[in-house]
């Protein structure tokens, strides 16, 4: 029973380390951005939702109808007026601005909100459990966690395959020369995407911050357990998003039940493991462009 109640949590863990590198993925699969600031901004749609249940008196799953439309807006106009600019010069202008956007988050978090440990208090789910059988129970959120990851994973899987917006993410991301020539606006293109990132981001916030404590300094452990994700499952692979985040928690899981100090450790462990066998990941799906 030990065994497999450690599984279903890794799997359960999996569920919100794949979140973390849903929208990481998705910036990556289409513009090749590396967003340093991903785990940064994690927080901050956290700190938002935060500052939207305070203010409106809404839940924090309430606070999504709210969070979600400002996220996207924030990262749509992140990438139109910042971004944007540095394309014709490679991946490092864009690598440098987002590493220093990221302590610019860090700094205006600690300064608006102090370095103590915040909550979003959802109220009884977050502590229901399920009892599948003696000795086996899992929480009933982490089950959301995972159900709403899947919902998420399927809903972008089935607009990038099916329709014409979706079609155009993947014109843009395999050739965005030819798809210029046909047409398509590469630049507004890139905006869509990264406020879609974003608003993924505003979910894998509001889901964080239910789930666990945080601070302003949180970021950079969300970002390395984003990138582990995405290193293990393949670089711009939606599907690959969630073998990754499994393994991933499976394996931290499992060795934390072998010692608590290797819980973290045996994720690294297999990332590493991994990237040394396949360094594209499991299921690549990015196009090396020349």
């Amino acid at each position: 029973m030990i065994a497999t109640s450690t599984m279903l949590n890794g799997v359960l863990l999996g569920g919100l380390y794949a979140l973390y590198g849903l929208g990481l993925s998705l910036t990556f699969g289409i513009m090749r951005t590396v967003n340093l600031a991903h785990g940064d901004i994690i927080v901050l749609a956290t700190y938002l939702a935060l500052i939207t249940t305070q203010v409106l008196g809404l839940t924090p799953l309430m606070s999504l109808a709210v969070l979600v439309p400002v996220m996207f807006c924030i990262g749509y106009g992140l990438q139109r007026l910042i971004l944007n600019r540095t394309l014709k010069d490679g991946m490092m202008p864009a690598v440098i601005i987002t590493f220093g956007l990221s302590f610019v988050i860090q700094n205006g978090l600690l300064l608006g909100f102090s370095a103590d440990r915040q909550v979003l208090r959802q109220g009884a789910i977050e502590t229901m459990g399920v009892t599948l059988a003696p000795g086996v129970t899992i929480g009933v959120f982490p089950i959301l966690t995972l159900a709403v990851l899947l919902v998420m994973i399927f809903a972008l899987q089935a607009f990038m395959g099916r329709t014409l917006l979706g079609r155009a993410f993947r014109a843009t991301s395999d050739d965005p020369a030819t798809a210029e020539l046909m047409g398509i606006d590469g630049k507004r293109i890139y905006g869509l995407a990264m406020g879609l990132s974003f608003a993924i981001i505003a979910v894998t916030g509001v889901v964080m911050g239910i789930r666990s404590n945080f601070s302003p300094f949180d970021g950079p452990a969300r970002l390395i357990f984003a990138f582990e994700v995405i290193i293990i499952g393949g670089m711009g692979s939606i599907y690959g998003v969630l073998a990754g985040g499994l393994i991933l928690g499976i394996a931290q899981t499992i060795g934390g039940a072998i010692n608590p100090t290797f819980f973290q450790l045996a994720g690294h462990l297999v990332t590493l493991g991994i990237l040394v066998v396949r360094p594209s990941g499991l299921f690549p799906e990015t196009i090396e462009r020349d």
